[in-house]
């Protein structure tokens, strides 16, 4: 089966492997970081844990859904910034389609009605803003609004952005990977999964995906932290595709374990990518790990410590 390549579509790139974070320490920095035990605020938490002066609060610690609670939290917290990256999961918490619509805009709600009591709040959006029905190669900023998305979680993510503005910014993310993912429904994670059990690989069909290691998500996160963007809503991605196909090919690559790809559908689901021109005129460069490097990060975890049972 031949091998497809990854193509960078956005101009101006800059790719460095393994790189340290590049902006300054700032311990009396206020940060508040929601979703600290997720995927994403996780990798945060560790990153910035002696860095910013950092609050995470559990569920337990903080009920997101509570609007009293939260404005007593931020009322006493005094805040410089808000990093919003709990999210409502329908499969990890096996909640109803319409629990999850209504969590999340509840936490963001809650959070959002606030804004007098913090210097300013990112969240973390998504590429199904621009609705997965339309989706289309490259997707700029500009193209939010063309369709409404009609999934759950698209249109709870497509309200956070009507409603942003102010001192409050919507981060699109495309697709983050990295450890600490759910490895049972995302795929390069689920790829190393069924390569290094020995199993057959298989996907469900092909397509062109962004993606951008969480790793080298990190310092972006930091530049925003520490600057004054200019607009509002950003594309917070790669601005390169690569088909899933290929992922699966580098996945046996990497680990030397020859692996039967099995793709159960013919053709290929529509593109999902996004145009990052607007964040790359602000932050300058954006430093990516090489896609083998990052596969074999992840791998080497997984082998020493196993795909957790979320």
């Amino acid at each position: 089966m031949e091998k497809l390549k990854t193509e960078n579509r956005i101009g101006g790139l800059q790719v460095f492997g393994g790189q340290d974070s590049q902006y300054n320490v700032d311990v009396s920095l206020k940060v508040l970081l929601t979703g600290s035990t997720g995927f994403i605020g996780r990798h945060l938490r560790e990153a910035w844990n002696g860095k910013y002066n950092i609050s995470a609060p559990t569920r337990q610690e903080l009920d997101l859904m509570d609007t009293q609670a939260v404005e007593q939290y931020l009322q006493s917290g005094c805040f410089d910034v808000v990093v919003h990256a709990a999210n409502m999961n329908n499969v990890r918490r096996q909640i109803t389609s319409s629990q999850e619509l209504d969590g999340n805009l509840r936490m963001f709600c809650n959070l959002e009605r606030c804004s007098r009591l913090f210097g300013k709040m990112y969240y973390f959006g998504s590429g199904a803003e621009y609705d997965m029905q339309h989706y289309i190669p490259s997707m700029p900023e500009t193209y939010f609004g063309a369709y409404i998305p009609t999934d759950p979680y698209g249109f709870s993510k497509y309200m956070m952005s009507k409603l942003s503005g102010g001192n409050i910014y919507d981060l699109r993310l495309f697709g983050v990977f990295g450890e600490y993912e759910e490895w049972q429904r995302r795929f390069i994670s689920n790829m190393l999964y069924q390569n290094l059990s020995g199993n057959e690989m298989r996907m469900n069909q092909n397509m062109y995906f962004d993606y951008i290691y969480i790793q080298d998500l990190v310092p972006v996160l930091e530049w925003f932290l520490t600057h004054e963007p200019k607009h509002h809503h950003y594309n917070v991605c790669s601005g390169t595709r690569i088909a899933l196909l290929s992922l699966a090919h580098m996945v046996s690559e990497v680990t030397g374990i020859s692996s039967e790809i099995c793709v159960a559908k013919d053709g290929w689901k529509p593109e999902y990518t996004g145009d990052n021109h607007r964040l790359l005129e602000e932050i300058g460069v954006l430093p990516l790990t090489p896609m083998p490097e990052a596969i074999g990060k992840m791998a080497a975890y997984y082998q020493k410590n196993g795909f957790p049972n979320y």
